[in-house]
């Protein structure tokens, strides 16, 4: 078995591959606190939780945007499942070429996202959204080429700012809105959040696809834990939850031969 883990700003979103299928998922908050033992502990727990045993754990993938992880990511997999994991960086086989100025920059989880966007999606151009701690809307041409995108605060973190950074707006439940007109603070918050974010998605794609795909427009591909909020507005051509998961299974075989 495979153990894939995307580590994001705010959890840890682990996936167990038994060859092709994914079989189990768990989540984990992240903390660059966390020691190597509380990892450890609690993936072995996680997976016998899910009827696995974690001594068949054979390798171990990671993509993460928590520099300050590393060291303890890399410490418990090799004491609790006596395993160097592959650590999607520069210098690790993707398949891509990476056309930002400087391809060092690229965060993991985009690079995840676009060998899995290829990976499920192959020779067609794509445009990912993953609606993560921050949305990122990434370019990839049917050839591999990362052309680079947009970074932009995610959903929860809006809120989060709203409530920090002002006198009496409230902490709200994030819900699909139903009408533009918000009669409450409440539901001001709550359309202001969900029409910004599809007006956003829908300009940046349009835009995106004139600069870069005029000729073959793109597939849209939505993924991470908001994509399917957007359902009713059919913004994508595909949701895909756990493409970094497919993304860093991709990335393990292109560097292992598994």
């Amino acid at each position: 078995m495979i153990l894939c883990l995307d580590v994001g700003n705010s959890q840890i979103y682990c996936g167990v591959y038994e060859d092709d299928s994914l079989v189990c998922q768990f989540r984990i908050g992240s903390s660059a606190r966390a020691s190597s033992d509380e990892l450890g502990v609690f993936m072995r727990g996680a997976l016998r939780e899910n009827g696995l045993d974690p001594d068949g754990i054979k390798q171990i993938a990671i993509s993460s945007v928590v520099p300050d992880m590393q060291h303890s990511l890399r410490a418990c997999c090799q004491k609790y499942f006596e395993i160097e994991p592959m650590v999607l960086r520069p210098g690790v086989r993707t398949g891509l070429k990476i056309l930002y100025k400087d391809p060092k920059e690229v965060g993991a989880d985009r690079i995840a996202d676009a060998i899995g966007a290829l990976k499920l999606f192959p020779g067609r151009n794509l445009i990912v959204v993953d609606f993560g701690t921050a949305t990122t809307v990434t370019a990839i041409t049917a050839k591999g080429e990362f052309l680079g995108g947009n970074i932009v605060p995610g959903i929860r973190l809006a809120v989060e700012a709203l409530v920090e950074k002002t006198a009496k707006l409230p902490s709200v439940e994030i819900v699909p809105a139903e009408t533009a007109i918000g009669r409450s603070t409440v539901e001001s918050i709550q359309n202001g959040l969900y029409w910004s974010n599809v007006g956003m998605v829908k300009e940046l794609v349009s835009r995106m696809t004139e600069e870069a795909f005029p000729e073959a427009p793109p597939l849209v591909i939505g993924t991470g834990g908001f994509s399917h909020f957007f359902d009713r507005q059919e913004l994508f051509d595909a949701v895909v939850p756990d493409l970094i998961l497919v993304g860093l299974r991709e990335a393990l075989r292109l560097n292992s031969g598994n």
